[in-house]
């Protein structure tokens, strides 16, 4: 470890920032947001520091720098454009054992000042060592991703009862193992929703209810993992990936997104492919009671979003049949990735006024749909799971009224380095299928709006990328 890292006090505690352009400015600005007064040595002072001085929010000395202007300072900042100045300025303050630092050098430092994650009272720093402030905040920006606006919140309300807790439980292992519970279970992510007073009620609930011993919440997440692509995959789905014991996945969860989860985490494969079903919708659901009732937080991840011809409906309805807490996390559905990947708006002023999403296929196995509502010219068709009815599908839209030339896309893997985007019409749509061997999963774009892929397919997969398809992959 190069540097030592360390959080200092600056309330109401007098330091000095000597210059006064925009890098002073950005460094003023930290400084007081820690609560610090902050005194600017500068001849000139730019617009922004200037309006401070002008609100006696700092206070200035118009001139260059004397070595009486560190007498009483606890920090010291040299922002300026001289060189000979700052390492003054750096000898000067050594020499005095204030803390300095020195904007982009860092040999003449004491002090690095890090990029930060502010959640306060949540603070997460990030240094190297001076070596690439870009990089720092490069990370810092990556990081934000993995630490909830929220946050802070939930540090306010577990210290709002850390005496409480102290007196319910004697021990440090016992607060320890409460405190997880709390902290990765129910009364989070109440709070991540919005739901601060109802949080609050349930972490004294749960004071009150507790054992000696704590012992884990169960709570099941229903959670979105996109159309393929894990950069889709939204920041709460990611944070709850690595925070589950166990991953109950199916068939079109791609490996890479898998690969995000846990180490530690327990996998269930639960895939289903047409007649070919690894567990029944049924046993699926009385898994995830089993499970959360054993005190784990599982995850089950669906491809696409939950909602939509993901039968999230039907195990969430079993999970409240059976009291056990859950939340959704809605993901891009397989129709809006794979249609945006292969440059296809699904609507457009010119084309398709409404879009209708329809699965290829009911629960018996059969194709019957309402195809008089769907064959209308300036409207977007798009079929999930439909590649073994396409003959169905042609037929009937051409018999109810749409052309034998209305143009199909037939989106596989979509928005993976493996996507494949063939462009037919209806009268060609099952000969292309079989001629291009498309396998699932696939989605099928029927309208007019096709027309657009040609001019904006924008995604094009890297060269000889050849990652793991889908579902090929039950026991990782």
């Amino acid at each position: 470890m190069d540097l030592f890292p360390v959080f200092l006090d600056l309330e109401n505690r007098d330091c000095v920032v000597v210059g006064g352009g925009k890098v002073a400015a950005r460094k003023v600005g930290l400084l007081r947001r820690a609560g610090a007064r902050v005194e600017v040595v500068a001849p000139e002072l730019c617009s922004e520091l200037a309006q401070l001085a002008a609100d006696s929010s700092i206070s200035h000395r118009a001139r260059a720098f004397q070595a009486d202007d560190l007498d009483n300072k606890v920090l010291v900042i040299a922002a300026t454009n001289h060189e000979a100045v700052n390492r003054s300025i750096s000898e000067l303050a050594r020499e005095r054992n204030i803390p300095v630092n020195v904007v982009d050098q860092p040999e003449l430092c004491s002090f690095i000042v890090p990029s930060v994650i502010n959640r306060s009272p949540v603070q997460v720093a990030v240094s190297t060592g001076g070596a690439s402030p870009v990089l720092a905040r490069l990370l810092r920006a990556r990081l934000e991703s993995y630490v909830p606006a929220a946050y802070g919140r939930l540090a306010m309300l577990v210290e709002s009862f850390r005496e409480k807790v102290k007196r319910r439980f004697t021990t440090l292992e016992q607060r320890r193992q409460f405190w997880e519970n709390v902290l990765q279970g129910e009364v989070a992510e109440l709070l991540f929703a919005g739901r601060e007073q109802t949080a609050r009620e349930c972490l004294e609930n749960a004071l009150q209810q507790s054992e000696d011993v704590p012992h884990p919440i169960g709570e099941v997440y229903l959670v979105g993992a996109g159309p393929g692509d894990p950069d889709l995959l939204t920041f709460r789905a990611l944070r709850l990936l690595q925070m589950a014991d166990v991953i109950v996945y199916d068939r079109l969860v791609a490996p890479p997104i898998l690969e995000l989860a846990r180490r530690e985490a327990e996998r269930i494969y639960v895939g289903k492919e047409r007649d070919k079903h690894t567990l029944s919708q049924e046993n699926i659901n009385q898994l995830l009671v089993r499970l959360a009732k054993e005190g784990k937080r599982v995850v089950r991840l669906k491809g696409g979003d939950p909602f939509i011809f993901g039968r999230g409906g039907e195990e969430i309805s079993t999970l409240m049949d059976n009291g056990v807490s859950f939340q959704v996390v809605p993901g891009i559905t397989a129709a809006s990735g794979c249609a945006t990947y292969s440059g296809i708006p699904l609507t457009h002023r010119d084309y398709a006024q409404s879009v209708v999403f329809v699965t290829g296929h009911l629960q018996d196995g059969s194709v019957d749909l309402n195809w008089k509502a769907l064959a209308h010219p300036n409207q977007t068709i798009v079929f999930y799971m439909g590649l073994h009815g396409v003959g169905v599908v042609s037929a009937q839209l051409i018999e109810h009224g749409l052309p034998a030339t209305t143009p199909v896309a037939l989106v596989q893997q979509g928005t993976t380095q493996n996507q494949r985007v063939i462009i037919t019409d209806l009268q060609a749509l099952e000969q292309t299928v079989a001629r291009e061997a498309v396998k699932p999963p696939t989605i099928i774009i029927v309208g007019q709006v096709v027309q657009l892929h040609e001019k904006l397919d924008w995604f094009h997969p890297l060269p000889g990328a050849n990652p793991r398809p889908f579902g090929g992959t039950p026991h990782l």
